[in-house]
């Protein structure tokens, strides 16, 4: 078809809808950004676990009203925090301005 080959036409067409979806998960991750999840510790101290069980690790702890960057994920009551270690959900709340 007008000279060029039916396999680079199919190429580039590949490649132009990778870039597009590509494109299409950087935009929509602005949003995502700007509503994060952040809690509020409520207990006196609060042990941080290395994964989301009492019989895990204490790797630190966080004192009265800490404010920690968070995720949504909740496990068997333990919330992930945005380092990716864990605290029990009950001693932390959702921060007013916070999208947990």
């Amino acid at each position: 078809m007008f000279g060029i080959p039916t396999r680079g036409l199919l190429v580039i067409g590949v490649l132009g809808t990778a870039g597009l979806l590509y494109l299409g998960k950087g935009v929509e991750s602005t949003p995502r950004e700007a509503a994060s999840c952040r809690v509020a510790v409520v207990a006196d101290v609060l042990n941080v676990r290395s994964g989301p069980s009492d019989a895990q690790p204490v790797v630190a702890t966080l004192r009265r009203d800490a404010v920690v960057a968070a995720e949504r994920q909740v496990v068997d009551g333990f919330r992930l925090l945005g380092d990716g270690r864990w605290v029990k959900d009950e001693y932390v709340l959702p921060t007013s301005d916070s999208a947990c």
